[in-house]
């Protein structure tokens, strides 16, 4: 087991728990007392991360253009996930410079928009049921920025690229990259390279409602505990969205199962899993101003980013604690220390 796996789990177990500390609370009118453990900050804990979606929510809709937005969804074929699961950091960072690189590549293209797209990717490697699934997901603006700077170029109506062209550039350049690791390679079977890739592109309008869909899944791991339905003889229920039918369902495995299911999605220490392509990356953010120009865009103070990664630990806000009696603020009236092992 990864080191980074055992200290996610670690973290999870102790996270809201007296073994990280909090403070005690009380209602003088009341006699409540009331006892706040700290969070553990892991980015893979069910219970944290989801207040910082509302804050890249924001940041991102900020970039947007007034433009027709795409989602791009490029897949790993499961002939790699032996490899990927193994080398995580590599193939993940592989997988992301190669289909990014292809859909710039395929987009340069004078049939198509013959401009520099920009646009972000989103990593999720899991299915509804845990299972593991690597696949990337791109908003990409709908048009590119000529060379020289000089022109936008709009996408065609409801059109950016062709996704069979895209799927086999994207393959051959994944096959050409992985050839320069000669052992990793050697550990692809050869159908990988001979089978469609699977590669899916849709408009998404405006992009808000895509940002909206994806800003849960920069903070959120692969399930939920209010999806935890029960743990009953070492064994664990739990619900999931079947993704033909839409319907809820339940799987139950053993507790060892469902720890390895929920364990593979678990990052390597520092790994960024969302990434920035074309004038949206820091080195041709300047570029973006280019293109705001182009489209008559009022310039707009934002932050600047090319990558989210949650590892960091984040200082906790100070709480602001209810009676659950009278529903009046209660005053912090000590602390608790830490358990230190």
């Amino acid at each position: 087991m990864p080191p980074r796996h055992r200290t996610a789990m670690q973290k999870i177990e102790a996270c809201r728990t007296e073994e990280l500390g909090g403070e005690v609370f009380l209602c003088a009118p009341c006699k409540e007392y009331r006892y706040s453990y700290h969070s553990c900050q892991d980015r893979h804990c069910p219970k944290c991360g989801n207040d910082h979606a509302d804050e890249w929510l924001q940041m991102q809709t900020a970039l947007l253009l007034p433009v027709k937005y795409f989602m791009v969804t490029v897949t790993l074929p499961d002939t790699l996930n032996a490899v990927a699961r193994r080398n995580q950091k590599f193939i993940y960072s592989l997988f992301f410079q190669t289909a990014a690189a292809a859909l710039q590549k395929l987009a340069a293209d004078p049939k198509f928009v013959d401009g520099q797209l920009g646009f972000f990717g989103v990593l999720q490697t899991w299915a509804r049921d845990l299972a593991y699934h690597p696949h990337i997901h791109f908003i990409v603006a709908g048009g590119g920025l000529s060379e020289d700077g000089s022109t936008w170029r709009p996408a065609q109506e409801n059109f950016l690229v062709p996704v069979k062209a895209l799927s086999k550039i994207f393959r051959g350049k994944f096959r050409d990259a992985l050839k320069k690791k000669p052992a990793l390679f050697a550990q692809v079977s050869s159908d990988t390279w001979q089978k469609d890739w699977v590669v899916h592109c849709e408009p998404v309008g405006t992009g808000e409602a895509a940002l909206k869909y994806l800003a849960p899944y920069i903070f959120r791991v692969a399930i939920s505990n209010k999806r935890l339905v029960k743990l009953e003889n070492g064994h664990v229920t739990f619900r999931y969205r079947d993704g033909e039918t839409k319907r809820f369902k339940t799987k139950t495995v053993t507790a060892e199962e469902f720890i390895r299911r929920f364990l593979q999605h678990v990052l390597p220490k520092g790994f960024i899993k969302v990434r920035y392509y074309g004038f949206l990356s820091a080195r041709h953010r300047q570029r973006l101003e280019k293109v705001k120009e182009r489209l008559n865009v009022k310039p707009v103070a934002t932050e600047s980013t090319n990558a989210t990664s949650t590892d960091a630990p984040v200082e906790p806000e100070a709480r602001i604690m209810h009676c659950p009696k009278c529903g009046g603020v209660m005053q912090l009236v000590s602390d608790i220390a830490p358990k230190r092992k």
